[in-house]
């Protein structure tokens, strides 16, 4: 919980838990990471880079992944945060749009760094998302990775678990 700027606590519906941010990043983090390097083989740098650059790559880009994911969350908290994750409508809204928001920026991302940048490349075994022209992989990666994510931040908050 915080303090207002008048100096009063705020009751959890008003609040953000510190507690449930915590959690989120302790699962965007490491599974960020290990989910870089899990689909490195689906890039070119797999074939051409040395071990040296697809290790950086990977942790620079897992550096990138973090801010995507606080940026998303960041947006999604002031539109609709306001008593997450204490009230479920509020867990769901913020669920959502974080989700939402972490993909688009990746597959813009994709876009500018693949089509019009060239920075990177996709392997022949990246499988692509014929409508978006995107990989797979990095949407899946802001699908599945974010919903983990707040599941974990939001357990100890949920009905089921308070007893």
């Amino acid at each position: 919980m915080s303090v207002t700027a008048t100096g009063v606590m705020p009751s959890s519906a008003d609040g953000i838990s510190l507690t449930a941010l915590r959690r989120y990043f302790s699962v965007i983090i490491p599974a960020n990471l290990i989910w870089e390097f899990a689909h490195m083989p689906l890039y070119t740098i797999w074939n051409e880079g040395t071990w040296g650059e697809i290790v950086f790559a990977a942790v620079h880009c897992t550096g990138g992944d973090i801010l995507i994911a606080m940026s998303a969350l960041v947006l999604a908290l002031m539109l609709t945060g306001r008593g997450w994750p204490f009230v479920a409508p509020t867990r769901r809204s913020v669920t959502v749009l974080t989700v939402v928001f972490g993909l688009g920026y990746t597959l813009f991302s994709e876009w500018l760094n693949i089509v019009i940048r060239a920075a990177w490349a996709y392997s022949d075994l990246m499988p692509i998302i014929p409508v978006l022209d995107a990989g797979l992989s990095p949407v899946l990666q802001w699908i599945v990775i974010p919903l983990i994510a707040f599941w974990w931040a939001a357990r100890p908050f949920s009905a089921e678990h308070k007893a």
